[in-house]
Formats: structure tokens, sequence, C-alpha cells
């Protein structure tokens, strides 16, 4: 009994290292905020060039940035380090003080026009991506608000610029950012 005990805890911690490897080796959770939406879209703040492979080497095809090339944590030379991996990079310039609809309007577009690209849409940190994210989701997959918001609020609760464009961007789509569990309240900044 000793031995067949034995072999089968044997089995479940070969099994349980092999699984535990799988998910460290692909990287991917160690990007900051990284989350995943569906097997072709995702976001996060900002790779590092090692990270950039990791996505590479996990199927990605595109990859959207939506802050600053200038920004502190930018990546220098994402661009080119992004097309030498292979893969597409779309860069849209968009300001955190005021973003725009036409911003999300030039990502959404770049999303259409690759639909079935495996993407990472960043930023620097995850604010602006998922923010995005929650909008291109709702709009063109059809996510139910509730889930698209829970799924912003596990990154960030938006300040007041960023949920009126939401709030603008939803509504010149005809939907209601109205939901029975959605909080919208600013949060309160802490000096």
């Amino acid at each position: 009994m000793s031995i067949m005990k034995s072999v089968v805890t044997t089995i479940l911690l070969t099994v349980a290292c092999t699984v535990c490897g799988a998910a460290a080796a692909d990287g991917l959770s160690d990007i900051s905020n990284y989350r995943e939406y569906s097997d072709l879209f995702s976001s996060a703040g900002q790779p590092n060039e090692q990270q950039l492979k990791t996505l590479r080497d996990a199927g990605f095809e595109r990859i959207v940035y939506l802050a600053f090339t200038g920004s502190s944590t930018a990546l220098d030379d994402e661009d080119q380090i992004v097309k030498d991996l292979g893969m597409d990079y779309i860069h849209i310039a968009v300001d955190w003080e005021s973003p725009t609809a036409n911003d999300f309007h030039a990502f959404a577009g770049a999303m259409q026009s690759g639909s079935r690209q495996k993407t990472l849409l960043h930023c620097q940190v995850n604010f602006r991506a998922s923010a995005f994210s929650f909008l291109y989701r709702v709009i063109y997959d059809e996510v139910p608000v509730a889930d698209a918001k829970e799924d912003m609020n596990s990154v960030w609760q938006p300040n007041e610029t960023w949920r009126d464009l939401i709030f603008q961007v939803l509504a010149e789509n005809d939907i209601s950012a109205d939901c029975e569990v959605c909080d919208w309240s600013v949060p309160e900044m802490h000096h």
C-alpha cells in the first residue's frame, strides 16, 4: 500500500511541477499588469525586450503601444525590436491627461484591420490599455459591461478624465455604462 501511495504521490508531483513549469515558462504573467481577455487579445503595462521575445514565442503577432515613446518607462527602440522579432507594431500616442475618442477610434480601426491577429495592447502600467480594452471588448466583442468593467477594475478604477472618455465613447455607440454591479465613482486622490 505504501509503494502504491509513493507512486501516486510521485506522479501527482510530476504532473503538478510540469503544469507549474509551463505557466512559469510562458513568462507572460511576469509582464506588468498582464491581462488575457481571449486567445487573441491581451493588455499589459510596459514589457521589456525579453518579454517581447516571450510574447512572440507565445504566438503574439501584433503589439499596439498607447503611450508616448519619450515616457520615462518606455522601451527604447521598441518599434524596431518588435519588427525585428517579426511582429507588427502600431503606435498610437495617447495623452494621459487628455485622451480623445479619436485615439480610441484609431486603435479600434487598427484592431479591425487585423482582427484575427493575436494582439498585445500596452501602455506604461495598463491604465490606458485596460480602458481601451474595456471599450473595444464591450463595443466590438459584445462583452457585457459588468464583465469588462470587472476586468478593468482588476488593474485600476478610472479617474474622472478616463471615466468621462469611456462614457463618451459608449454613448457614441448607444451603449449604457450602467450595470447593477458597476461602480463608476472616481477614486480619491491621496497626496
